[in-house]
């Protein structure tokens, strides 16, 4: 008997009989189950010598899907104990761990073939006369030898690569067959998603003395064998990227393998490019922009032990790196590694996790670290190794605050560019430079508002007003995504006075472009980016084709641009007084990200940041880059409040289309809560709740919410065990979310 892990909503696993005739079960493989009245996909976890109830019959696994472990066993015993701790559904976490589509279909009773399958392509190797025959070649036949030194200089290369450089590729390729230069042959073996351009390899730079010293640091852990976490603590600019790189080629030249996290899929391209160019092809790319074809290829390249390296996004904490060497989690900071729906999970905290299970070093780097992570470095749980200068020796860019409470309109009587931001921009234009604008406002206006009634124009579904749009006009949703045309009147009132409020980053791009007529503007937001992505905007920008960027958070990490020397922060305000414990702290960190974008080069470079807060600590140290000073302010409040660091939380969420059925359950739950803290002798727990969520109503949905706030996650653990039964089996039409360590407050 084994047990199985079923893609079901309940905590435990499933005792099942595999059959000496449909193989032999190895756990980590994929079987096929009947589960109720479905057939499903489940795990094989381990073998099971728990003796039933004689009248309890045991089912038989219906087919073994896998000769070799879907889940490597390092990975496995990873997802369990990750399973574990965010008390979710093993099942679903395991499924949430291995590439959509390769799981046969399973709907309407009938077993289908899955919907991702292997594909074969071809590709050239170099044979061992080629080298030698590349002078002659290039004096008779020089594009064939064009396409010859390509093939020797890069290894195995697929056909398609080739015909993107060379579009007659394959008649060469053909030539050189029959002169017994190169072998052709079919593999399984896919291109990367980034296939179709060629990076040329990079001549490592020299270290600065504290790259040194941190490589020197990671190097020695990496060598002496198991696990140890590091806080790569850098100021913008300062090199973080190439304090990984150094430290991955020394885990990949003893075959071991290496994972790199990064908070966003607009910095993916650009960091695999780097990584390319350090690494060639062996590594693998891991986001949700992929296909799921991609991202199948992605894997089997990865559990086939073909590539040792995966660059990616969250979800890439699960990518089966094989004997991983090394963990890096670039941005650490960043909330975005926070899974929101399904699994729950913290790819930054699993990072750690994995990389102490699979005995690797785990490196944690932000210019602006996380509280818990700065705290962790604090106590010894992380080794701190700081950056405090850049390489190129430029400083960090001055900083000047706008007091918006004191200044008044600006050029042309708007208030959206102050006079000290307007003159900034004039003068870099002159001096054929760039600047970044940011806010954190997608549209042309938060919202639509009647002057005669004062309501403002809000979602039927949410809880929230409606974005003006100008292009396309009409109003829409950021939450459910509901868009419709800007009506001619007020539905209150009927009165025909609506008036955009306040301002978005399409509204600013048309100011820009009213303000400076003969500058080249552009606009980058999840708005523009639809469909084409990032990538287009941000290469112009790289190419010098835009003077000026307006974005949102998308033109804030990671991002190099030599000739961006001023960056201006339209309103810092935005996000700052939100009812969530950790606002100052994002605020801090964006401000001092985006300001970090600017003075890359020998140009210099300067951020202006206008707002209405100016004395808030997280304004005034930004401005200074005083990250340390910053800490210990956030700390002293989080410390007497019991919030993380200093404490620990756990969150359920309770949703439901209707609301009073929703209230009555989380009174319900609350009530069963409290009894059993009592009954397991009152553990110093602080419960809040139940209350209604700060957004009430999203997406059609009554949103109600219980935290639990304790000095341990363990404590809150046992208590949320006492009630994991009401938690699965909620009141029809009730959803109900556990959530460990949540993110956000809202």
């Amino acid at each position: 008997m084994w047990n199985v892990a079923v893609p079901v909503p309940l905590r435990r696993t499933f005792l099942y009989e595999v059959p000496q005739e449909i193989g032999d079960p190895v756990a980590g493989a994929r079987v096929l189950v009947s589960f109720g009245r479905r057939m499903l996909v489940g795990y094989l976890l381990s073998e099971s010598r728990s003796t039933q109830d004689p009248g309890f019959k045991i089912k038989k696994v219906e087919s073994l899907l896998d000769d070799e472990p879907a889940l490597p066993a390092e990975l496995l015993a990873f997802l369990v104990e990750a399973a574990d701790y965010y008390m979710h559904p093993i099942g679903e976490v395991l499924r949430s761990a291995l590439p959509p589509g390769i799981d046969p279909l399973t709907s309407g009773g009938s077993v289908r073939a899955p919907r991702v399958k292997d594909r074969v392509h071809k590709v050239v190797t170099a044979c061992s006369l080629a080298s030698g025959a590349l002078d002659e070649m290039t004096r008779r036949a020089p594009k064939r030898a064009a396409v010859l030194a390509m093939i020797v200089e890069s290894g195995p290369l697929a056909l398609p690569r080739l015909r993107s450089v060379y579009s007659d590729a394959s008649k060469h390729v053909r030539r050189l067959v029959q002169d017994e230069m190169v072998s052709v042959e079919e593999r399984e073996r896919p291109p990367d998603p980034f296939w179709l351009t060629s990076v040329d390899r990079d001549t490592p730079p020299t270290l600065t003395a504290q790259q040194d010293s941190a490589v020197t640091s990671i190097v020695a852990a990496i060598d002496s064998g198991g696990y140890r976490g590091f806080l790569l603590q850098g100021i913008t600019g300062s090199g973080k990227t190439e304090v990984y790189l150094r430290a991955i080629e020394e885990a990949t030249s003893h075959g071991r393998g290496a994972l790199v996290l990064v908070p966003e899929i607009t910095l993916t391209p650009q960091l695999v490019n780097r990584y390319r160019a350090r690494f060639g092809e062996s590594l693998a790319v891991w986001h949700s922009g992929l296909t799921d074809r991609e991202r199948f290829e992605q894997w089997k390249l990865l559990r086939g032990g073909v590539v040792k390296v995966a660059v990616g996004v969250r979800s890439a904490v699960f990518a089966p790196v094989e004997d991983l060497g090394i963990v890096v989690v670039d941005e650490e900071h960043d909330g975005s590694f926070k899974q929101e729906r399904g699994f729950p999970y913290n790819a930054r905290d699993l990072a750690l996790l994995r990389a102490a299970r699979a005995g690797a070093v785990a490196v944690l780097g932000s210019a602006t670290p996380s509280m818990e992570t700065f705290h962790n470095a604090d106590i010894g749980k992380l080794t701190r190794l700081e950056l405090t200068s850049r390489p190129t020796r430029q400083p960090l860019p001055e900083i000047e605050i706008v007091d918006l409470t004191t200044h008044g309109f600006g050029p042309g009587g708007q208030k959206v560019i102050s006079e000290p931001l307007h003159a900034e921009l004039t003068r870099i234009l002159e001096q054929k430079e760039q600047a970044i604008l940011f806010l954190n406002r997608r549209g042309f206006a938060p919202s639509l508002i009647c002057s005669s009634c004062g309501n403002a124009l809000r979602c039927d579904d949410c809880a929230v007003s409606l974005t003006y749009h100008s292009r396309p006009p009409g109003v829409m949703c950021h939450y459910c995504g509901a868009r419709r045309p800007a009506p001619k009147a007020c539905p209150s009132c009927g009165a025909s006075d609506l008036e955009p409020l306040g301002m978005g980053t399409q509204k600013v791009e048309e100011l820009l472009a009213q303000l400076y007529p003969s500058a080249r503007v552009a606009r980058l937001d999840r708005d523009s980016a639809m469909g084409r992505g990032a990538q287009p905007v941000l290469d112009l920008l790289r190419q010098g084709e835009i003077d000026i960027l307006v974005g949102t958070q998308m033109v804030t990490k990671g991002h190099d641009f030599p000739r961006v020397t001023l960056v201006g922060v339209l309103l810092g305000d935005v996000g700052l007084h939100m009812p969530d414990f950790r606002a100052a702290e994002r605020t801090f960190a964006l401000l001092t990200q985006v300001a970090g974008r600017a003075g890359r080069s020998s140009l210099g470079g300067r951020a202006v940041i206008q707002t209405y807060s100016p004395g808030h600590p997280a304004v005034a140290f930004a401005r200074t880059h005083d990250y340390g000073s910053f800490a210990a302010y956030e700390s002293e409040n989080r410390k007497e409040l019991g919030y993380p660091p200093f404490g620990r939380l756990a969150a359920l969420r309770l949703s439901g289309h209707d609301g009073p059925r929703v209230e009555m359950a989380a009174r319900d739950i609350f009530s069963n809560l409290r009894d059993a803290w009592r009954r397991i002798d009152r553990p110093p727990i602080s419960m809040l709740g139940p209350v209604p969520a700060p957004i009430p109503y999203l997406q059609n949905r009554y949103r109600w919410r219980i935290m639990l706030r304790a000095t341990r996650q363990i404590q809150i653990r046992k208590l949320l065990s006492e009630v994991v039964s009401q938690i699965e089996s909620p009141p029809t039409g009730v959803r109900i979310r556990l959530d460990i360590d949540p993110v956000s407050m809202l």
